[in-house]
């Protein structure tokens, strides 16, 4: 690990959306909470990054970001990137792409950000669903990242995806293709739902390994991680989802950071690409 390259790159970013998983496990939750939770998740989020000092992406639901616009303006004045999360965290249709796109950049320019900063050029859609590149690259964005290559057991089985950042060719243009990031060989997740169920040192061991392998890693987190979910009768979250929460993921959470910050340069998703791309444009 010590001899991991400070030349590293590690893309940082958060699915900042409603708390809507409860409905997943047949769990009753009101709209108004599923904000509440999401927005308070995103406070807390923001004010570890401050913390901490490092800059991460935001991909962001319109309607949580409608919800709470002050959050979403604050995470950009930061220097943090907003890119979209689809309109609304439980529905998607392909407008979708255009409209939450549109929304994002609205409240940003009615918040008086910096034009530089008003740049919503990322998209994920929720829970990894696949999505057309061409509809993506249609709707304005540069780069999206809703592959996780790995078999996560009742939800998709990506393991012979490629694991690593390529460029697809669409009649709109090229998109920068960003998967989730995974160990080569037996393809160890390093996403939320890992992170809080294995060892620190077994998650820092694991990252070790891609960084060194691939020069960068590209990781997710939730903002409503770092809420209290052990009350209301854990929200009928099953051991998994909720092992840690609240303060405790947060301070497992601060750890981590810090030991990427002294291993790797710690950025934005756009941040990567913008690099990326000049530099595959000089040597091509």
């Amino acid at each position: 690990m010590e001899g991991t390259s400070k030349r590293a790159r590690v893309l940082l970013s958060f699915d900042a959306e409603e708390f809507d998983i409860p409905r997943e496990f047949g769990f009753a939750i009101g709209d108004a909470e599923t904000l509440r939770v999401g927005a308070e998740g995103i406070a807390r989020t923001l004010d570890l990054l401050d913390e901490v000092g490092v800059r991460a992406t935001f991909f962001t639901t319109a309607r949580i970001a409608l919800h709470a616009p002050e959050l979403i303006v604050r995470a950009a004045k930061a220097g943090h990137e907003i890119a979209s999360h689809g309109f609304d965290h439980s529905r998607f249709e392909e407008a979708d792409l255009a409209r939450s796109r549109g929304a994002l950049l609205e409240i940003l320019r009615s918040a008086g950000v910096e034009e530089r900063l008003v740049r919503v050029e990322g998209f994920r859609r929720p829970r990894m669903a696949p999505t057309d590149a061409g509809a993506v690259r249609g709707a304005g964005y540069v780069y999206h990242s809703s592959e996780n290559p790995i078999w996560l057991p009742g939800r998709y089985n990506k393991f012979f995806s490629p694991r690593r950042w390529s460029v697809e060719a669409t009649a709109a243009g090229e998109l920068m293709k960003i998967p989730a990031a995974a160990t080569p060989m037996v393809r160890w997740p390093l996403f939320w739902l890992s992170f809080k169920n294995v060892p620190l040192w077994w998650t820092k061991l694991m990252t070790g390994w891609c960084l060194r392998s691939d020069g960068y890693a590209a990781l997710y987190f939730h903002p409503w991680e770092l809420c209290e979910l052990s009350g209301a009768g854990g929200f009928g979250l099953p051991k998994h989802v909720r092992r840690l929460d609240g303060q405790r993921l947060t301070d497992r959470l601060r750890r981590y950071l810090l030991w990427l910050k002294a291993r790797a340069e710690i950025e934005t998703y756009g941040g990567f690409v913008e690099r990326a791309m000049k530099e595959r444009g000089a040597g091509a």
